[in-house]
């Protein structure tokens, strides 16, 4: 009962980014803002990743019921503050909020999950964990859509409030955690500082290459603040008795390499999430509504192969194999990607993308398992937080920086086949074209604009590739350290001493 309330809440949290982007065209076309579109996802991104790692740490510190059901709170009411929102300005305010609740929801489940299941039983669960994302990512776009299309933008919000009721009841009647209160004074001066960093990396990979140049003032400030700022944030945490983000848990090593491995995934899985759907509506030409439906045969494949490396962990122990084949499946499935054109089959991409969705259900669990199993047990919540943190912040890169080689390629392949005037007129906003106003175009710029999408996703797949060669490098180097929990007394007893050795 008390899984079936945290899954629950898991897809509350995934759920509401899908199901707001199917809306956000009729959202603006009723508030108004176009300008202010991105700062409603960029608002509700920078609250989620700024706040992520504090949850973490008060959990930690005043215990872990308490502080969840305040984030579930806290969601809620920013989800029904955006379904009554009368301009975007509001909007972005409230999103804000929702943000602020949607960074405890993640590590709320995963810490919890950590504190109530030792991580050499936990894998059985995996497969739960694996198929509430499958759900999320093909059920949110097309619920959005129903939503909108029959009961209004605004229920595309509205819709979390009964969802989050029932994870309110069940957490506060089904969960019993031991109570806290830890004496110590709240770090405020690492949570501001670390606060600041992510907000102005955040922003560097949001506004980079779109709102303004890579090289501008602009840009180039928020990178020095940043710098800054985390620079402040490790003196800080270095001489507080009890840190927002201790940082004595990096010097265990297979912390620190499923930590880099994590941001990897983050790296590619956002940037795949983003560019097949666009690749198979206009290159394929695949329906925009069914785009959940298009990322099938990835999401099924990391279902299943969650559950059975789960099943395998639980029964034997071992798990470095499955982060080694499952970062070398994410860098042959990426390789694979980077070879469709403009003949790629929707056939021959579905299998494609299985080989990518069978390397995720490798590492996307596994990663946190092994980041959880790294830590004592009272830094459980920042060990979660820190490994959902560095993954968001991860996929923030990806998107940006893969989509900034994506416009380029773009832009550049649209100037050769049409000449410099009528191909920076299509593309010189750095915004690919909706695929339902290509269908009116005369069939040379549709053929044209198809060989673009396809250039520019090959380099997008081609760079992906050579980033995962790192994340699976870095596999290799992971020790086989007995999960907590085990069978037999003695890798129990070994287990626990070696946190304290680290």
């Amino acid at each position: 009962m008390v899984l079936f309330a945290l899954m629950i809440t898991m897809l509350l949290a995934m759920l509401d980014n899908m199901i707001v982007g199917t809306a956000m065209p009729t959202i603006v076309g009723e508030l108004g803002g176009m300008s202010h579109l991105s700062w409603v996802v960029t608002a509700y991104t920078l609250a989620t990743a700024a706040s992520t790692p504090i949850w973490g740490k008060l959990g930690d510190m005043y215990g872990r019921k308490g502080v969840f059901l305040t984030s579930i709170v806290i969601f809620l009411v920013g989800s029904a503050l955006s379904g009554m929102a009368q301009d975007m300005g509001q909007l972005i305010g409230f999103r804000a909020v929702q943000g602020l609740g949607a960074g405890g929801l993640m590590v709320g489940v995963m810490a919890i999950i950590g504190d109530l299941i030792p991580p050499r039983e936990r894998g059985k669960y995996q497969g739960m964990m694996a198929g509430v994302m499958a759900v999320a990512m093909i059920g949110g776009p097309l619920v959005g859509g129903t939503l909108t299309d029959h009961l209004g933008w605004r229920w595309s919000f509205y819709i979390n409030l009964p969802l989050g009721a029932i994870a309110l009841i069940m957490v506060t009647a089904v969960l019993h955690l031991p109570k806290k209160r830890s004496q110590t004074r709240i770090d405020y001066a690492g949570a501001a500082l670390l606060t600041i960093g992510i907000t102005a990396l955040v922003l560097i990979t949001t506004w980079g290459g779109t709102e303004y140049d890579w090289l501008s003032g602009q840009i180039i400030g928020l990178g020095v603040l940043g710098v800054v700022a985390l620079l402040g944030f490790v003196l800080v945490e270095r001489k507080v008795s009890e840190p927002v983000l201790p940082l004595h848990i990096f010097r265990n090593g297979n912390f620190s390499l499923v930590t880099l491995i994590g941001f990897l995934v983050g790296f590619v899985m956002f940037g795949s999430m983003t560019f097949l759907p666009l690749f198979q509506q206009t290159v394929q030409g695949a329906s925009a509504t069914n785009s959940g439906l298009l990322l099938l045969p990835m999401l099924l494949a990391m279902m299943v192969v969650s559950l059975f490396a789960g099943r395998v962990t639980t029964r034997t122990g071992k798990y470095k194999v499955f982060v080694v084949v499952g970062g070398g499946l994410i860098t042959a499935g990426l390789a694979l990607l980077s070879l469709m054109d403009t003949g790629t089959t929707r056939f021959t991409s579905g299998v494609f993308m299985a080989v990518l969705g069978a390397g995720m259900g490798f590492l996307m669990q596994t990663t946190m398992l092994i980041a959880q199993n790294s830590v004592e047990m009272k830094d459980m919540g920042v060990g979660s937080s820190s490994a959902t943190l560095f993954r968001t912040i991860g996929g923030s890169f990806g998107v940006a920086i893969l989509g900034a080689i994506f416009t380029n390629q773009v832009q550049s392949t649209m100037v050769q086949r049409l000449g410099k005037a009528a191909g920076e007129k299509m593309t010189g906003s750095g915004s690919t074209m909706d695929p339902k106003a290509l269908l009116k175009l005369p069939p040379m710029i549709k053929d044209a604009y198809a060989h673009a999408v396809a250039t520019g996703t090959h380099h997008v797949f081609l760079w992906g590739t050579l980033i995962s060669v790192i994340g699976f490098a870095a596999a290799w180097f992971l020790k086989e350290v007995p999960l907590r929990g085990g069978p037999t007394k003695p890798v129990a007893a070994d287990t626990e001493r070696v946190p304290a050795a680290v």
